[in-house]
């Protein structure tokens, strides 16, 4: 069963890792996308090659979501190509490593402006159309298991991320009334672009690994599944919601 047939999907974030997934895991469930990306101009290409492939149509629109235009002309260009938008999944995120103490400004600026900026924008934008319309939709916000609990190295990254779940608990009450559905998952330690060169330390991984009770850290494939779930019908009468998947990591205390 295709659980977004002709749906119009958007993705932030989404040349590499999580986003991509949830991009290519919405084709496969029947969905025309729109992907948004900031610098990787060949693997935007072959996200959309691989979308295509699976019969549905695709566009990539390169952008910055530090800068609010770009989520009205990331929107305008969907709805310019598609006629509809019905689904945003804001995705984009950083996560450049560095001790508390000597954070220099503009990284934790910068921090802000892409992980929570981008995102309010993204969905603000995508919600004006969806009310426009006037059928209802469904936005989803990668948040991260850093939503709840700390990072000695992410004291710029965990506040945007808690950020990004509460707007989407905030937006569920502000949308609900136009039919439009706000639900956030939160990944826990998955191998992606953000966080390769922390990982690469062999005693570090085997650590996470260890903490995670399936015994294995995430690859971004096991997040296009929750994310297509709450885009989907199937998850109707969900909203305000944030589904960790995280392998069990957050409940193994010990």
């Amino acid at each position: 069963m295709k659980l977004l047939e002709g749906k119009t999907v958007l993705v932030t974030g989404a040349s590499t890792g999580i986003g991509r997934a949830a991009a290519i895991g919405a084709a496969q469930h029947g969905a025309d996308v729109a992907i948004n990306y900031a610098h990787s101009d060949g693997p935007a290409q072959s996200c959309v090659e691989a979308i295509e492939a699976l019969g549905q149509r695709a566009i990539a629109v390169k952008g910055d979501v530090a800068d609010p235009q770009t989520a009205q002309d990331f929107v305008a260009k969907a709805v310019e190509t598609f006629g509809k938008v019905d689904v945003m999944v804001s995705n984009a995120g950083i996560c450049p490593f560095h001790a508390f103490l000597d954070m220099p400004v503009d990284v934790v600026e910068r921090t802000f402006k892409v992980n929570l900026h981008g995102a309010y924008f993204m969905v603000q934008a995508a919600a004006q159309q969806m009310v426009k319309q006037g059928h209802g939709g469904s936005i989803v916000a990668v948040s991260s298991i850093s939503a709840l609990v700390g990072g000695e190295f992410q004291t710029h990254y965990t506040p945007t991320k808690a950020g990004v779940h509460s707007l989407m608990q905030s937006t569920a009450i502000a949308l609900g009334k136009h039919g439009i559905r706000c639900n956030s998952v939160l990944p826990g330690t998955i191998l992606t672009e953000i966080n390769k060169d922390d990982l690469a330390d062999q005693e570090k991984r085997e650590y996470m690994e260890a903490r995670t009770p399936l015994g294995r850290l995430g690859a971004p494939e096991d997040l296009a599944g929750p994310i297509v779930f709450l885009a989907s019908d199937m998850a109707a009468y969900v909203t305000g919601a944030a589904l960790l998947v995280d392998g069990g990591m957050y409940v193994n205390l010990q």
